[in-house]
């Protein structure tokens, strides 16, 4: 098994939040992981960048090279394009449809949507949304994460067991309401694939 895994986004959406859960489920799984960030001026909104190589062989360098990311994971439309080069033929994007426009010069969303829908293996959903629709609108990230977790080959069951490790120490209140989030991306992300 082996899963290369770019996280996108925008500072304070909540990137190193789901690479924490998909790490913590992975060593679960026996797996080996390497994980390298790119914090850029995240405080400021600018980009924020990981990747997250998983396998069960030994991992020789903890950054993924251009034309071999498995899965393009992405809280910000723009940010999901700007890591094509990255994407392998094979490759699927997960992303938000909802931008983060924080610069001037922002690409207008009919064009965005136009090149992701262009794209072969595309899960495109407003997290925001889906985390409001399950009383978790706080846990965007974590819907998205539900979206990824299919592409992931790692069992659903072991990833909630990261939300509840990593949240637990904010009460149960906090840990259902991600639970809630992440089981709203899986569904959307299946009945997506299923069409």
């Amino acid at each position: 098994m082996k899963r290369d895994i770019i996280l996108s986004g925008v500072g304070g959406q909540g990137i190193l939040s789901i690479a924490t859960v998909i790490g913590k489920a992975a060593l679960t799984e026996g797996l080996h992981i390497k994980q390298a960030e790119v914090h850029g001026m995240s405080q400021r909104g600018g980009d924020v960048q990981s990747n997250l190589r998983l396998s069960s062989d030994p991992i020789a360098s903890d950054l993924i090279p251009r034309g071999a990311a498995d899965i393009i994971l992405s809280l910000e439309p723009m940010e999901a394009l700007r890591y094509l080069p990255w994407l392998s033929k094979e490759g699927w994007i997960v992303t938000n449809t909802t931008p983060f426009v924080n610069i001037d010069n922002y690409p207008e969303k009919e064009r965005i949507e136009r090149e992701l829908a262009a794209l072969p293996h595309v899960i495109a959903l407003d997290v925001d949304a889906l985390a409001k629709a399950a009383a978790s609108p706080r846990a965007a990230n974590i819907v998205l994460l539900g979206a990824a977790a299919p592409l992931l080959q790692i069992e659903a069951a072991k990833l909630e067991q990261g939300i509840r490790d990593i949240f637990a120490r904010k009460g149960e209140a906090v840990v259902e309401s991600n639970l809630a989030a992440f089981r709203a991306g899986y569904e959307f992300a299946r009945k997506s694939m299923n069409r």
